[in-house]
């Protein structure tokens, strides 16, 4: 059964899931999850999720989006796409050493827990070649030296464009892309880091956070935009410890937590769960 997903941000009036339900009803689509939220009913801005079947519409897509563009979104002013399940996103993995967050992500793709097309996975590194080779996934090492950063960007940039790559997940890829690189993928590259940053920047962030005592440490997932590690977060979470965690077992637990956060916002990205607003992101779960 075909699923599609709608998303719609615009201005909160009266009348808009009522407006969206009835368009879909009367073109044959059933509606098997909604949700939404308002930052104000009072002129506020309004976000919607909708999943919806589309096995039985009686338009075909572009006429469908064309109907929806002139009947309800014109009227509301709407911003919105529309997405479809079977239509899975091409999805190209960067990393460095650490693997990980790679490992995670391959191992979920396998099984089936996220729904994308990864078409490759590139790292500045050739550690793990053999690894990525026996998922079945081509692996190409694309060194970065220190005065020819430029010139691996655009090595990369030709991979991802060969591949028609949409979604960039970078899994402990340990290199600041530049903003011509994030440029082409707006709200497209997702990284995960520890959440010490800002209070414990620079080399061994654990160590720092061990010797400050730190009684929480986590993991967040967010956009990547120009400007570093500022971009809307995805997804976070923690772990408490004390006094008994060396930093050595901080560390693994920090690591656990990279793993399952990232995957958790790569899974809402490809699902169509996300919504940015400024600097702040909505996630339907």
């Amino acid at each position: 059964m075909e699923e599609a997903r709608l998303l719609v941000t615009c201005p909160d009036r009266p009348g808009i899931v009522a407006a969206v339900s009835g368009f879909l009803y009367a073109h044959g689509a059933n509606i098997t999850d909604l949700q939404q939220h308002s930052t104000d009913p009072e002129g506020g801005t309004f976000f919607m999720r909708v999943a919806f079947t589309a096995s039985h519409l009686d338009l075909a897509r572009p006429a469908l989006e064309r109907a929806f563009q002139e009947v309800v979104a014109s009227r509301f002013q709407m911003q919105w796409r529309l997405a479809y399940a079977s239509e899975r996103k091409r999805t190209a993995i960067l990393v460095s050493k650490p693997a990980h967050a790679l490992l995670e992500l391959l191992w979920r793709y396998r099984v089936g827990e996220l729904p994308m097309e990864l078409r490759l996975v590139i790292s500045n590194h050739p550690d793990h070649k053999e690894e990525v080779e026996r998922f079945g996934i081509p692996y190409h090492h694309v060194p970065v030296e220190k005065d020819r950063k430029e010139e691996a960007e655009e090595r990369i940039l030709a991979l991802l464009e060969a591949e028609g790559v949409e979604l960039v997940v970078l899994a402990r890829y340990m290199q600041i892309l530049s903003p011509g690189f994030v440029e082409r993928f707006p709200m497209r590259i997702i990284n995960i880091h520890h959440s010490f940053l800002p209070a414990f920047a620079g080399a061994d962030p654990y160590r720092q956070a061990y010797e400050r005592g730190v009684k929480l440490i986590g993991a967040t997932a967010h956009y990547v935009t120009e400007e570093l590690d500022q971009g809307p977060i995805i997804e976070q979470d923690v772990v408490r410890v004390s006094h008994r965690h060396s930093v050595r077992e901080m560390k693994r637990l920090g690591r656990e937590l990279e793993r399952t956060v990232l995957a958790r916002a790569v899974r809402w990205h490809l699902e169509d769960r996300i919504l940015v607003h400024e600097n702040r992101t909505v996630v339907f779960v």
